[in-house]
């Protein structure tokens, strides 16, 4: 039987998601408390969308497949007991053999939490990024609508990136202030390996007043990273979740977003 978690982790002390053999990610911490919870020898999870080190998820969704029958909330308390206090099981349900924590994705979407602050970070540090120059919301909503539907996305890309095409579909960017954080939030069929940081780094220099808004077309048609500003931070970055159909009855992960701050 096919079972899917929504899991959420703050990513500052882990090397990402994917397992590597330090054994210091997301998911060997989640599989390794599903084998002490089931005592099984190996538990294999997939995962809705693999996040780099430092970046939080608020709410990943894996599938895994196993022969043991446990209660919604047994597969939650129990696989909690044996995570660090970083990483938490937030819901599962039982699901059918076809559903796929990625391929069943609509779209998938992300935060950028950003602190903008003479002053660094103290108690929001690693939860946040950090810019301590003033930035301009106008200029940087319309340099946000240069990327707006189906482009290639080339260079926003990092160079590790295994995805089959640079093509993808951004299909919302909200831009919000509150206080002295400013809240970013993206929406696409799926993401690029750092396209994200990428195009924050772009976002936030056109921000200070360093470019022009126009400037990000030219980034998104040269389709070469060594025309865009450097990776950003992945402090502040959250992925939010994966968009389902209803017929699946998983929970949705935007109520969530109301505690980051901005």
């Amino acid at each position: 039987m096919r079972t899917a978690l929504g899991v959420s982790y703050n990513g500052s002390a882990y090397q990402g998601w994917q397992s590597q053999p330090s054994g210091r990610t997301v998911q060997d911490h989640l599989e390794k408390a599903l084998c002490a919870f089931t005592t099984l020898p190996r538990v294999s999870t997939l995962c809705a969308g693999r996040t780099d080190a430092g970046v939080h998820g608020l709410m990943q969704v894996v599938h895994f497949d196993t022969d043991i029958a446990r209660a919604d909330n047994s597969w939650v308390r129990g696989t909690n007991r044996y995570l660090p206090p970083d990483i938490a099981v937030q819901w599962a349900r039982q699901v059918p053999d076809d559903f796929h924590c990625r391929a069943s994705a609509t779209a998938r979407r992300y935060a950028y939490v950003l602190l903008e602050s003479a002053v660094r970070p103290s108690l929001d540090s690693g939860r946040v990024g950090w810019m301590f120059r003033p930035l301009s919301h106008e200029a940087m909503l319309a340099a946000a609508q240069h990327l707006l539907g189906e482009h290639d996305f080339s260079s926003f890309r990092a160079a590790e990136c295994q995805a089959l095409s640079p093509v993808k579909d951004l299909r919302r960017i909200h831009i919000q202030r509150r206080g002295a954080y400013w809240r970013f939030e993206f929406e696409a069929n799926a993401f690029l390996h750092h396209m994200i940081r990428n195009i924050m780094g772009c976002l936030v220099a056109v921000g200070q007043g360093l470019r022009p808004p126009e400037w990000m077309a030219e980034v998104r048609d040269a389709r070469k990273r060594e025309v865009a500003a450097p990776t950003f931070s992945p402090d502040g970055l959250y992925f939010v979740g994966p968009v389902y159909d209803a017929q699946w009855g998983l929970p949705d992960a935007v109520a969530l977003m109301d505690w980051l701050p901005g």
